[in-house]
């Protein structure tokens, strides 16, 4: 599953364009011998679990071979009417009882097939059947098993913010303008509140689903659509059959009004299901579906698996995306208009994150919760592998970079554990930036040791040895291992059953007496909360002159190492780690104008240059200056970007930014050039920022063109903005919001309060700030009725996430707007009116806290109101 955090979308948005390479020298590389000098060792290893709080893989007593259910739905109860049939057999053991999981049921029958009812004992969560016999292994017995579900959520998670399983969306149709829709979530272990089942992951079962519902609906469920009937009275029941066994979390049924867009890979159905609406997009919402399933079956030279790839977007959905086997369900961001999606890679990666999970999740299946990076490590990688195959290396390394991030902030903020973390408190808590990001940056690091061919070739054999069946780490160990001849323990004991990661610093000298390069390496991190030494082979270039370099590979195995490299002459320049692979958090070397020059100009890597462009935004050398013209060129777009906005929009530089303005290939670089000719101020601009804004398809670039065309002509920019105000896309929202804003005048207050409800996602903030803007500009009678409507978004938990955080954020900015007013007041009555006021909004926010369910959303509240002297 692919969890959507708030609090990663909230962060820096990026997306990536394909990449088109210049032609440069090709460095000559050689490999070096070495000598080290070592400190002595000093370990604390810190393990996977704790012995009095072990969460194991559940027992297994009975093996269920089969499901097949028979469902209809009463909606305005919102409940289940089902029938199961379970067939199961002993494991091992002779058995005389079987306990189901079944969540919230009513049972009218529970029997054998064609046999005596049975008597069983049910708590509201699980029901223990006596089989009235005892079976011995390889015996089979079927249960029959009538009863009505009342699916009910009893908790949740910041992943998955509700364990009710199935969901009735609109169910009685009191929502205006909201489709009605049933669909499932399984995971972790909810499947089992709307069918009983054993809702264990390492139970495997093959499945039959028919479900009878108005002929207006479409179903979707696991594997194929074997038959479709009408059943009378406007209604019609639909048959679904998997005939290879999978875990019941990943059992899925959707249930409404679709547009289903039909496409085929290698003879096998791919099918999009959108709102009708979207029927157009649907290839643009799920990007690249059939490309990727060859580019993954190829790579793992093991054939996507399954019967069929469907993939459906449903409302409130209560995750990201969730990989049901041959069904995928996504939450309704992901559906937008191809011209909302242009240069927008976030469906791609999780389309990519899906799918990689019908090897990695479905196809085999982590045995325990514990051992769930076993699925989330490899679909996150999934979304590297994917990006560097269609938009090249920068581009994945850039989301490496954001994966990292995104692993060091839980890391640093919430504590960390290993990955496979048998000590977990709750499942829920597995789903984290750990069994995802550090999943996958953990394999990154092992295929860049083990190399690309032994890496995917030890990938080919753990899916070939471990097809349909549940798995631990052991076994991805002995995979590799028994690919390339090596043991591989010290990596999976250091990565995958200890925590934390490493905190390095190098310092690096030139003995000019014996011609080497004496490289330090100092592992920092604390001993409590990490393994004090980790083993780290690390590669490092060397490089005399621009198109020379030699690299050499150490390995650090102590807490302090000298490394005695052989280079015979000064390097002009060391670059450790130069494919930026390793886990680990790096004290920034202290680099030279020159050196970060030398390094954007010669070396390869993405990181490098995106740090020298970085570091070097406050210098004025004219060596500097003509870096930044060079990055406008840069094959990645990001490198481009960047630069555009360090160069300065002079004559010499005019002609390329118009140029670019135009012309280049990704958006958010047109986008940034408008902004900068607009910046000038320079009217004989306008027809190109009009242009921009008139022709681009892209909406970043248009609203970025309307913003600058507010610098060169506010009235014109009123004028286009008034022109814009019908357009659903919330960016162009956004930007006319600005310009209001900026006016100052109430009267555009209407624009915005009819558009609050509807502007959503990350655009919400930037809509609902400019809002407030012009809210405080008005007199108290507006600031009161602007606040009211913030309190009655921050305070509603059917508003999203981005609304409620936007409206909370704004009434915030009201406090704050109150506290100036009353300081700055001469007037007591005024400074009294507006310290009242300041109390009431104070009051506002602490209730709308008190509301609030979403976890990151407190987090981010905890610093309201802001603390005032």
């Amino acid at each position: 599953m692919n969890k959507i955090l708030l609090l990663a979308v909230l962060g820096l948005l990026v997306g990536c364009n394909p990449k088109t390479v210049t032609p440069v020298p090709a460095p000559e590389i050689e490999m070096l011998d070495t000598m080290v000098i070592s400190a002595p060792r000093v370990d604390t290893p810190i393990v996977g679990y704790e012995l009095d709080k072990y969460n194991p893989s559940a027992k297994r007593d009975n093996d269920l071979l089969d499901t097949k259910l028979d469902l209809r739905f009463n909606w305005e109860k919102e409940q289940v009417i089902g029938k199961a049939v379970l067939t199961l057999q002993p494991v091992f053991y002779p058995v005389s009882s079987v306990t189901l999981d079944a969540k919230g049921f009513e049972f009218s029958r529970i029997a054998l097939q064609g046999g005596k009812d049975l008597t069983y004992d049910y708590d509201g969560q699980q029901v223990k059947i006596n089989l009235g016999a005892t079976y011995k292994r390889d015996a089979k017995y079927t249960l029959e098993i009538d009863y009505v579900a009342t699916p009910a959520a009893s908790g949740g998670s910041a992943a998955i913010s509700s364990d009710q399983g199935l969901y009735f969306i609109n169910p009685r149709g009191e929502e205006a303008g909201k489709p009605q829709q049933i669909w499932t979530q399984g995971e972790t272990e909810s499947s089992s509140r709307w069918f009983p089942t054993i809702d264990k992951p390492n139970e495997r079962t093959t499945q039959e689903l028919t479900v009878t519902v108005q002929d207006k609906y479409v179903t979707l469920s696991n594997g194929l659509l074997v038959s479709s009937k009408p059943a009378g009275d406007g209604m019609r029941t639909d048959t679904w059959k998997m005939d290879k066994s999978h875990a019941p979390y990943l059992f899925a049924l959707v249930v409404g009004d679709f547009a289903v867009i039909k496409d085929k890979w290698k003879g096998m159905d791919v099918d999009y299901y959108v709102e009708p609406e979207y029927e157009e997009h649907a290839r643009a919402i799920f990007p690249h579906t059939p490309e990727m399933l060859t580019f993954f079956s190829d790579k793992l030279k093991v054939q996507y698996p399954w019967q069929k790839y469907s993939q459906a977007v449903v409302r409130d959905f209560v995750s990201g995306a969730m990989e049901n086997t041959t069904a995928v369900i996504f939450g309704d961001f992901v559906q937008r208009t191809e011209r909302e999606l242009i240069d927008e890679l976030t469906n791609d990666k999780i389309v990519a994150h899906e799918m990689f999970h019908h090897w990695f999740g479905d196809y085999v299946t982590c045995e325990s919760w514990a051992n769930l990076t076993l699925n989330e490590g490899f679909a996150n990688y999934s979304e590297y592998m994917w990006l560097e195959e269609k938009y090249g290396r920068d581009a994945a390394d850039l989301h490496r970079m954001e994966e990292f991030e995104g692993y060091l902030g839980q890391a640093r903020n919430q504590g960390m554990h290993p990955l496979i973390h048998y000590s977990y408190d709750d499942k829920e808590d597995m789903f984290d930036a750990h069994s995802y990001n550090k999943g996958g940056l953990v394999l990154h690091m092992l295929r860049a040791y083990l190399g690309d061919e032994a890496f995917f070739a030890g990938l080919t054999k753990y899916l070939t040895d471990n097809a349909l069946t549940a798995v631990e780490v052991a076994e991805l160990r002995m995979a590799f291992e028994d690919t390339v001849g090596e043991d591989l323990h010290w990596f999976f004991d250091q990565w995958y059953l200890q925590q934390g990661h490493p905190n390095l610093e190098f310092s690096k000298f030139y003995n000019a007496e014996t011609g080497n390069l004496e490289l330090t390496v100092i592992q920092t991190q604390d001993p409590a909360r990490n393994p004090s030494v980790f083993k780290l082979p690390i590669e490092v270039d060397i490089y005399t002159g621009p198109s020379t370099k030699t690299r050499t590979q150490i390995v650090t195995t102590q807490r302090e190492q000298t490394f005695m490299l052989p280079v015979g002459e000064e390097p002009a320049f060391v670059d450790i780690d130069p494919e930026k692979v390793l886990l680990a958090e790096k004290t920034p070397e202290d680099k030279s104008e020159a050196e970060l020059i030398f390094q954007f100009l010669n070396t390869e890597s993405f990181a490098n240059r995106l740090e020298a462009v970085r570091e070097l935004r406050e210098s004025s050398a004219p060596a500097v200056a003509g870096l930044y013209a060079k990055g406008l060129q840069d094959d990645f777009w990001v490198i481009r970007l960047i630069s555009a906005g360090n160069i300065e929009p002079n004559p010499a530089n005019i002609e390329k930014i118009k140029t670019m303005a135009t012309s280049d290939e990704h958006s958010q670089v047109r986008a940034q050039a408008v902004a900068l000719l607009a910046s000038t101020g320079d009217a004989t601009h306008k027809d190109a920022i009009v242009k921009a804004m008139t022709t681009d398809r892209s909406y970043s670039v248009q609203s970025a063109a309307l913003a600058g065309l507010k610098n060169i002509d506010p009235e014109a920019a009123l004028t286009e903005a008034k022109k814009l105000e019908s357009s659903d896309n919330a960016e162009l929202l956004t930007a006319v919001a600005q310009i209001y804003a900026e006016s100052g005048d109430a009267k555009y207050l209407p624009f915005f309060e009819k558009s609050l409800r509807e502007t959503d996602g990350y655009e919400a903030i930037g809509f609902y700030e400019n809002y407030g803007q012009l809210v405080t500009a008005g007199d108290k009678s507006v600031l009161v009725a602007g606040a009211e409507k913030m309190q009655q978004i921050g305070s509603d938990m059917k508003a999203s996430p981005f609304q409620r955080f936007a409206a909370t954020k704004t009434l915030n900015d009201f406090y704050l707007a109150a506290h100036d007013r009353a300081t700055e007041a001469s007037d007591e009555a005024v400074k009294t009116k507006m310290t009242a006021l300041k109390a009431r909004f104070a009051e506002m926010i602490e209730g709308i806290k008190a509301q609030e369910t979403e976890p990151q959303l407190n987090t981010f509240y905890s610093g309201f109101p802001t603390p005032t002297n």
